[in-house]
């Protein structure tokens, strides 16, 4: 959730959960199949109608975001780390944090620890563009950001929601 977003505010029913998990399992499933599911498999009798009525609702709330994420064998991953110069924080902080958000290379950008570590996961073509990217961000924000650090994320092994996960979004 960003700054400027309200919490969902959605009180799960069992079958929006379960709507998820299959979701999670295959994107590509339509209401029909979601509802024919839930009958077969969980014993809940629903309209494709209702089905998709739910997922409009919880899309529209918020519940879950719907991103496009090409396959990992296309481009290569970063993760980005760096802290703010607190002797330049008023010079430009906003703008470095804005940078690395709006970059069409960033992934997901998130805080971490205490010591207000920010963290990004980036993805580029190759390696030249990665570099260049860096090169541009220091030469545009250097004297706001600290200790930046960016490691190769190789190998991805996962890369995916386990439905298993969503089980705690309704508990019975």
């Amino acid at each position: 959730m960003t700054a400027d977003q309200e919490p969902p505010d959605w009180e799960f029913k069992e079958r929006d959960v379960l709507i998820l998990r299959e979701l999670s399992r295959d994107p590509q499933l339509s209401s029909r199949d979601l509802a024919r599911i839930l009958e077969e498999d969980h014993d809940i009798k629903v309209s494709h109608v209702t089905v998709s009525e739910s997922i409009r609702g919880m899309r529209e709330e918020g519940v879950f975001r719907e991103a496009i994420i090409p396959n990992e064998e296309y481009f290569i991953f970063g993760m980005f780390e760096f802290k703010i110069n607190p002797e330049h924080f008023d010079d430009g902080w906003r703008e470095a944090m804005e940078y690395v958000r709006d970059s069409p290379n960033t992934l997901m950008y998130f805080l971490s620890d205490g010591e207000y570590q920010w963290k990004s996961v980036m993805m580029f073509p190759d390696r030249i563009d990665e570099s260049k990217w860096i090169h541009d961000f220091y030469k545009e924000h250097g004297d706001v950001v600290h200790n930046i650090r960016n490691s190769v994320v190789h190998n991805v092994l996962k890369f995916r929601t386990d439905p298993e996960i969503l089980e705690t979004l309704h508990e019975d």
